[in-house]
This record gives structure tokens, C-alpha cells and sequence, in this order.
């Protein structure tokens, strides 16, 4: 059941996610008029972006479709590749590397330095994260839609670059940075680390896709992210829970 689930949400957003980005970009034609439109698509588009990473974080957690380690990899993958040209195995293991080390030193998620400073962490996370294969990558779609397309640089901008900028703060902010930042007079809970937000559940799918609820991915990595809601009813960030989460 968790892995049907799981492949028709991820058709569900990859798929509106590969449909938006067409159509923007190959079909629609952006004009004034048409310019609320676009700025909606944009930000539907940001969003299922955030949505197609969280896909590729299941996956490498083998929790899209438990027990199929070779789809999740090839899902995760494909999707991250699209993305931005990320790596699959490359950002796979840095998620591990967090996961084991989150919020210390060597944490490719944290920085250490500035642990309590917004601009300079992403910064940070940034320049780990997106290298030389992702800005090889962006470069050539940019340059197919450009000057072998046609399409105007503002559409590309606004349909292409600003959702995909928009969605690497979203998922930084709501599903790393307070998670993770240290805040004077709060503590975390325990060694993951990690605390989660107080949002209700459509606030926390429209903010991350739930991933808000970090502490009880940090205990509990094999539950998906549409049944955190559930983990955090079930006090799964209370306590190191051993027993099945409800779907």
C-alpha cells in the first residue's frame, strides 16, 4: 500500500511538475496580459519543485517504494537529474552523512560557523550542493531554450529560474534552517538535532511537503513524507518510537 501510494503521488508531481515547465516554456507565450498567469505558474511550480525533491528524499530513503531499492534509485535519480543535474549517489550519501552527523561538524547540511545565521548558511549550502555538473547542466537548457528555442530570456527567467531559485530557499528555510538553527533558550530535544515546526498539516504541505515535521523524519526515516502528519500525532518526535507509524 505505502509504495502505491507513494508512486501516484510521485506521478502526481513529477508529472503537473514536467507539464507546468513545458507548457511554460514551449507553448505559452508571455505577454502582459498573460503576465498573472505566468506568476501563478510560477509559484505552482516552485512548490512542485520542493515536491520533486522530497520525492528524490524518499527515495533515498527507500521509503517511495519500501523493499524496490533499484526503483527508488532509478526514480530518484531521473528526478534529480532534471532537477538541477544533481548527482544521485553524490546527494545520497550526503543525506546519509547528515543524517549520521546532523548538526555537527561535518553535517554537509550544517554550518558550524554560523549556525544561527540564515544568508550565510545557505550560502553555504549552496555552494556544497550545487556544483560544477548542476551549472553545466542549467547552462545547456538555458542555452537550448535561448538560442536554439527562441524563447525569450524573461520567459525563461520567470518560468524556469526563479521556481527553481525559489524552491532550493523554500527547502533550505522550511526543511533545513529551522529545523536545525540553533535559537537561544532552545535547546534540542535530543541528538538528532533537530526540531519540528508547530504548523498545522495543510501549512506544512504548502511550506515543505511536511518536511517540516523534522524531528520525526530524524527518528523515523522510513516513514514517507505524506504520512508525517500521522508520525507527529503518534508522538514519534516525543520519543524513539519503534512501532509502526499508521499510514
Amino acid at each position: 500500500m505505502q509504495g502505491a501510494i507513494g508512486l501516484a503521488l510521485a506521478a502526481a508531481i513529477a508529472g503537473n511538475w514536467l507539464a507546468i515547465h513545458f507548457y511554460g516554456i514551449l507553448v505559452f507565450t508571455l505577454t502582459w496580459e498573460s503576465l498573472p498567469l505566468a506568476l501563478a505558474m510560477a509559484a505552482a511550480q516552485c512548490w512542485l519543485s520542493v515536491g520533486v525533491f522530497i520525492v528524490c528524499h524518499d527515495a533515498m530513503h527507500g521509503s517511495l517504494v519500501p523493499g524496490k531499492p533499484k526503483l527508488n534509485g532509478a526514480i530518484g535519480a531521473v528526478l534529480l537529474a532534471l532537477y538541477a543535474g544533481f548527482g544521485w549517489k553524490q546527494l545520497r550519501d550526503a543525506h546519509f552523512a547528515h543524517h549520521k552527523l546532523a548538526g555537527h561538524a561535518g553535517d554537509p547540511d550544517f554550518d558550524e560557523h554560523h549556525p544561527d545565521d540564515f544568508f550565510r548558511w545557505y550560502g553555504t549550502f549552496f555552494k556544497r550542493y550545487f556544483g560544477w555538473r548542476s551549472l553545466l547542466y542549467v547552462h545547456t537548457v538555458v542555452g537550448i531554450y535561448w538560442l536554439v528555442i527562441g524563447v525569450p530570456m524573461v520567459q525563461i527567467v520567470l518560468l524556469y529560474g526563479l521556481p527553481a531559485l525559489g524552491s532550493s530557499l523554500q527547502l533550505f528555510y522550511f526543511g533545513t534552517y529551522r529545523p536545525h538553527c540553533h535559537r537561544e533558550g532552545q535547546p534540542f530535544a535530543d541528538r538528532h538535532n533537530a526540531r519540528s515546526n508547530d504548523f498545522g498539516t495543510l501549512a506544512s504541505l504548502a511550506t515543505c511537503f511536511h518536511f517540516g515535521y523534522h524531528l520525526e523524519h530524524h527518528h523515523r526515516p522510513d516513514v514517507p513524507w505524506w504520512s508525517l502528519p500521522a508520525a507527529k500525532r503518534a508522538g514519534v518526535g516525543d520519543t524513539e518510537l519503534t512501532a509502526k507509524v499508521p499510514a
